[in-house]
């Protein structure tokens, strides 16, 4: 981690900058790969200031704050940063669903977890409709997606809203 240090009003002592370096290995241990960490260091009367800027693989975090006394300051920024990687460490974590890799017997059922339950369950029995009565009623339900049994083949299909402004369908086979 290349670690860059500036002083506005302020001269960076090596016990300052042996002090700023401790705290900021600190933020190693959330697995990230971090570029470079630039520290910039304010007076200003009685007020001092610290900012940090870190440029991590994929992101960049930048942490600040203002108190009377230099290494309290330094000490607030370094766990607003702290706070900022636990935060972006816990969301990439969450998004990834864990594989047990264990396969499932016919009739065994997986347990998800808990934020995966399923909230709600709807029934409702397939009408053979065409696609343009399909195109219709989605329309009016308002909703980016419908489920209908296709008229003319027997086919249970999917009609969504594209991105692009159109509409796609999907035909499942079994």
């Amino acid at each position: 981690m290349k670690i860059q240090m500036t002083g506005r009003h302020l001269e960076i002592t090596p016990t300052l900058k042996d002090y700023i370096e401790t705290k900021l290995h600190k933020i190693e241990k959330y697995s990230f790969r971090i570029i470079e960490v630039q520290v910039i260091l304010e007076v200003e009367k009685y007020r001092h200031h610290a900012e940090i800027t870190a440029t991590l693989d994929g992101m960049v975090l930048q942490a600040a704050d203002v108190t009377e006394e230099m290494y309290s300051t330094i000490d607030k920024v370094v766990d607003k940063l702290q706070k900022q990687l636990k935060k972006a460490k816990e969301k990439m974590t969450d998004h990834r669903v864990k594989h047990t890799g264990v396969s499932l017997e016919e009739g065994e059922v997986e347990e998800l977890p808990v934020r995966m339950k399923i909230g709600k369950e709807k029934r409702f029995k397939l009408e053979p409709v065409t696609r343009q009565e399909a195109m219709k009623q989605m329309d009016q339900s308002k909703k980016d997606f419908y489920l209908f049994l296709d008229q003319k083949d027997r086919a249970v299909n999917v009609l969504y809203k594209r991105k692009a402004g159109d509409i796609g369908i999907i035909t499942l086979e079994y």
